[in-house]
């Protein structure tokens, strides 16, 4: 897929609702998210890699708020277990009618089945991987306990959640020096001061970041064990945790 240039915060402009993953989105997200999350392109063939380890035949991948299906894709082309299937969800009916597009051209070896609803609505049952990649940070706080719950007990036993998120720091300094960084890297890849704290402005209602200490926490709660940060650059970071 050819990446169309991420110049939607380039002008000043009035805000009068927050980001949305609308077709204007859509149209640059691959460009935006790899300017944007540092990382990103080594987490999801990573994620894959994971899911390749620990997928078990007969059951069930899930990609929770998969977006244009990158997570997805590297996993059908990774994992090698049989009778498995991926499932791929996302409320947006613009990145999921991309996605299908997508799909219709680049096929892995696993089947994915794209679904457009509410992660909070999906049934998980079956599950030997779940996915949540820079999603549950979209999500109501107060929604987010109850939908790794629902994730956990939808879990065979050895199976694992992959949570990839941005945090924050309860020490001013670190949150202070973590922001002028991850701001320093959007600078590298040619995002203005400008269109830099326009998209932060409009993410600040939307994206809603918690410490890495509430994730634990979380986890624990669900019955999920042994969670780890396995990968981390800047304030975006990547987590698994075993059912």
């Amino acid at each position: 897929m050819n990446k169309k240039h991420d110049n939607l915060f380039a002008k000043s402009r009035a805000l009068t609702t927050g980001f949305r993953f609308d077709e204007q989105v859509v149209k640059v997200f691959p460009d935006m998210i790899t300017r944007s999350v540092p990382g990103y392109e080594l987490v999801i063939p990573m994620t894959g890699m994971l899911a390749r380890r620990y997928a078990q035949p007969h059951t069930n991948i899930y990609d929770l708020g998969c977006s244009l299906g990158a997570t997805s894709l590297a996993m059908s082309f990774a994992v090698q277990a049989d009778g498995i299937k991926i499932i791929a969800v996302d409320n947006s009916a613009a990145m999921v009618g991309r996605f299908r597009n997508t799909l219709s051209e680049n096929r892995g070896g696993i089947p994915v089945e794209i679904c457009l609803e509410n992660m909070v609505d999906t049934n998980i049952e079956n599950a030997s991987v779940v996915v949540l990649n820079f999603t549950l940070q979209f999500l109501d706080v107060e929604q987010r306990q109850a939908l790794i719950n629902r994730i956990s007990a939808g879990m065979n036993p050895g199976g694992v959640l992959i949570v990839s998120e941005k945090i924050c720091f309860e020490n001013e300094q670190e949150q202070n020096d973590q922001t002028n960084w991850h701001h320093d890297f959007k600078r590298t890849q040619g995002y203005s001061d400008l269109e830099i704290a326009q998209k932060r402005n409009a993410l600040e209602d939307v994206l809603r970041p918690e410490t890495e200490a509430a994730h634990m926490e979380r986890f624990k709660q669900a019955g999920l064990s042994n969670p780890k940060r396995w990968f981390q650059c800047f304030s975006f970071v990547s987590y698994i945790a075993f059912k």
